[in-house]
């Protein structure tokens, strides 16, 4: 592994760290991290901030996954741009800048899996919105789109590539189910929250 090869997975990382959900709350005197359900993710942005912080904070958490994976491909290899989408993940999840206090990585790895490869990014997209329109629990959606990942890539994924690549998307799938445990035991327990759209709260 080279200097360059290592120099990039770094930069995938620390691009994960990027939190518009935490820079938003902040311009409006808001703590995202103590606020709502405490992720820093899109859907406690749309409860806590409202909407549109929610849309800013989602196209920016899927661009900062697509660039991470881009740069790696396009200017190392493509196993490089595959191996920055765990680096970005992590990043994102696992924020050093933000004390590892960071979002459940569904955005930053829908953006990652649409550098790599768009077909199973359109399957995982599909798969999300169909749980969440049928359950009304963003949670169910992004679950059901974690564990249909390797399944995808089984299928859509170039065949000379796929041994080195089924690995990685089983290690996103593992990682995105790990951070949405809370969820889970929500859901067992019949006490998550629907989707929901709130503004602000206002300041006591």
């Amino acid at each position: 592994m080279s200097v360059k090869f290592v120099l990039f997975l770094i930069i995938a990382y620390f691009l994960g760290n990027i939190s518009p959900s935490t820079i938003l709350g902040k311009m409006q005197g808001v703590d995202i991290k103590k606020e709502g359900s405490g992720n820093a993710g899109t859907t406690n942005a749309m409860r806590v901030l409202g909407v549109k912080a929610g849309v800013i904070t989602l196209v920016v958490d899927v661009l900062k996954g697509f660039l991470a994976v881009w740069l790696g491909m396009h200017c190392v290899s493509m196993a490089c741009g595959e191996l920055c989408m765990i680096f970005v993940l992590l990043g994102h999840v696992y924020p050093v800048l933000l004390k590892f206090q960071g979002g459940k990585g569904v955005a930053a790895a829908f953006g990652a899996i649409l550098a790599v490869n768009w077909p199973s990014a359109l399957g995982v997209l599909l798969v999300a919105v169909a749980g969440a329109a049928i359950t009304r629990k963003m949670s169910v959606g992004s679950l059901a789109a974690a564990i249909s990942f390797p399944f995808f890539v089984y299928w859509f994924y170039p065949v000379e590539g796929l041994s080195r690549f089924l690995p990685i998307s089983v290690v996103m799938a593992l990682l995105i189910v790990f951070t949405h445990r809370k969820n889970i035991d929500r859901l067992i327990r019949g006490e998550e929250n629907n989707i929901s759209f709130g503004k602000k709260k206002d300041k006591k």
